[in-house]
């Protein structure tokens, strides 16, 4: 009998301490049933006890006999991370913060506040370019655009350091004299005192001048045919074509566009020759000009060398490298949106061929066009820009894939667009005008 009395001791020890861990009837319910259609966590109605009393419940709930925190949570136990219904189903909640796109209220918020600060961002950005009246979006001030030409400027003379003429040596001395005209033209153009008159929206007044162009432009397109070699070609052939600029020249003009031309401003225009065999010339935003002794070698006359220079020039009026750096700003954007659905490769790829170099060929054309403006009011003959054009294209490579695949269009593209495009009227008729001792304002 002794060992049954040591046996029912140890048995009503037992039941007395498990005694003390009853839960409250409120919490009391055994080990939770997820339903598998949603998240919610139904109570089991059956309990289960351990040597006839109720078990210790899932829910960690209020325990009687253990001291408890400020929160109704006992110390050394794990709180859930759950809420019970007023049907008293208990659902679990998610780790973690909760992410702002699952609350509809803040999506809608995030897109309205994002789209009006993108539309603010994109209309007040807007600039007209001279004289196409084309509207570019150009994220850069006026003044990083200034200091990133002074940067470049400055690494290209710690680069050809040494082989930078002297300021006079006979190249440097031609070259500036040229730039020179080029940058008189071109504060001419931009002067509004006398402003210069499209001739295709011209009065009839003007019909004598626009005989002589229409007579000039024949004479070019027939000098260029038998040069090519007698090949027919018409506009509608032709992968590029300008008709994008009379289009934005006639919206520019009914909505009364101003171009925007304060960039120009003060600026200090500098001009550097490098001895280099390199057929090349640029200009950096802030006036800076640099030109290669390989491209004095192949382009003797002085027309011929306005006529690029002019181009280059054209390329900073029109903002290009800003408006370039705030292109690729936009596709960076785009590509890392489609590259988590699409191959990388494939969308850098395709990104190119649609998007950059086509740009990059535009503003090509466009800079074609305010550079030959300049030349004609600087005084040199406008009719020789399309041999230059195309005998640069001769010389740094044709290929019939260029006007796809390279950033500027051939040779023999750029010569024909020039030989019967508008702007070749209004360029004799500006050359015209120089040569008769009347300078024309305000055709920018």
């Amino acid at each position: 009998m002794g060992w049954y009395r040591r046996g029912k001791s140890a048995y009503d020890a037992f039941r007395s301490f498990s005694s003390k861990f009853v839960v409250n009837n409120s919490v009391r319910h055994s080990a939770p049933r997820v339903n598998a259609n949603s998240s919610s966590v139904y109570s089991n109605p059956c309990k289960s006890t351990i040597f006839g009393s109720p078990s210790i419940s899932s829910k960690f709930g209020h325990f009687s006999g253990l001291k408890q925190n400020k929160n109704g949570f006992p110390f050394g136990a794990i709180r859930r991370n759950y809420y019970v219904d007023r049907y008293q189903v208990q659902h679990f909640k998610p780790r973690g913060y909760k992410r702002w796109f699952q609350n509809p209220r803040q999506v809608l918020i995030v897109v309205i506040i994002g789209s009006g600060g993108l539309i603010t961002i994109y209309y007040g950005n807007l600039e007209t370019v001279p004289y196409t009246k084309r509207n570019h979006l150009v994220l850069l001030s006026k003044n990083v655009e200034r200091q990133i030409g002074e940067a470049q400027f400055q690494k290209i003379n710690a680069a050809f350091k040494g082989k930078i003429l002297p300021a006079i040596h006979p190249d440097s001395i031609r070259v500036r004299l040229i730039a020179r005209d080029i940058i008189e033209a071109l504060q001419r153009g931009l002067r509004s005192d006398e402003a210069w008159t499209d001739l295709g929206y011209a009065s009839e007044g003007h019909g004598a001048h626009e005989h002589d162009g229409h007579e000039t432009l024949m004479t070019l397109k027939e000098g260029m045919e038998k040069k090519v070699g007698g090949d027919d070609w018409h506009r509608e052939e032709e992968i590029l074509d300008d008709k994008w600029v009379e289009e934005s020249r006639k919206k520019g003009s009914v909505r009364g566009a101003k171009p925007a031309t304060e960039h120009l401003e003060g600026l200090k225009w500098e001009v550097l020759v490098v001895d280099e065999p390199v057929i090349n010339a640029f200009c950096l935003p802030g006036g800076k000009i640099v030109v290669f002794t390989g491209l004095l070698e192949h382009f003797r006359t002085d027309a011929e060398i306005a006529t690029i220079i002019g181009h280059e020039v054209g390329h900073a009026v029109a903002r290009h490298a800003a408006e370039q750096i705030s292109k690729n700003m936009w596709l960076a954007i785009i590509q890392l949106l489609l590259y988590q659905f699409i191959m990388p490769d494939l969308v850098s790829a395709m990104s190119t061929l649609l998007l950059r170099l086509p740009f990059s060929r535009k503003m090509e054309i466009e800079a074609d066009y305010i550079g030959l403006l300049l030349v004609a009011s600087a005084g040199y003959d406008p009719r020789l820009a399309p041999k230059v054009y195309e005998k640069l294209g001769k010389l740094t490579g044709e290929s019939a894939l260029r006007d796809y695949l390279s950033t500027h269009p051939s040779g023999k593209t750029r010569a024909k667009l020039l030989a019967q495009a508008q702007v070749m009227e209004e360029a004799m008729e500006i050359y015209r005008q120089v040569r008769a001792g009347r300078g024309i304002e305000g055709f920018l």
